[in-house]
């Protein structure tokens, strides 16, 4: 986590408003319909948040084929500023897969606005090198089950 240019740079435009997307970050009840790679979930008795600078997001992710694998994930936020900024160090820990050890990783997600009410999402990583990879076609994965909740969350 020392290096000062992130390991992880992602730019992804979604079809919907910023605050909506915001809260699929910050809501407990939205993040757990998205979060992690095909297949695998989040119970959500096991995901608590309280979103402010100083406050925290914890939750587990199941592993779709081994149940066994339990990925605990802690972030303790540095700011936040609503609708716009979330930005701290996340603690990876738990049952992981073979060949990961526990890490950590700065974490910063920003939320702008794009043409037509969509929302241009820039997050950065800063994390162990030999995870970059195996972490973008995590969030590839999971903005591919985001995208799926977005709509379902318009339909309401």
């Amino acid at each position: 986590m020392r290096a000062t240019t992130p390991q992880l740079a992602i730019s992804r435009v979604f079809d919907a408003p910023r605050q909506l997307v915001y809260r699929a970050f910050t809501d407990p009840d939205h993040l757990a319909a998205w979060w992690g790679p095909t297949g695998n979930s989040l119970p959500r008795e096991e995901i608590e948040f309280d979103v402010r600078p100083g406050g925290f997001q914890r939750w587990t992710e199941v592993n779709a084929s081994d149940p066994g694998l339990r990925v605990h994930i802690h972030v303790d936020l540095t700011d936040v500023v609503d609708g716009e900024l979330i930005d701290g160090v996340m603690r990876v820990s738990g049952r992981l897969q073979e060949g990961v050890e526990p890490f950590e990783t700065r974490l910063r997600v920003e939320f702008h606005d794009d043409a037509d009410g969509r929302t241009r999402l820039e997050i950065r990583q800063w994390l162990p090198g030999h995870l970059a990879r195996p972490s973008e076609e995590g969030w590839r994965q999971a903005f591919t089950k985001l995208d799926a909740a977005l709509v379902d969350v318009r339909l309401l």
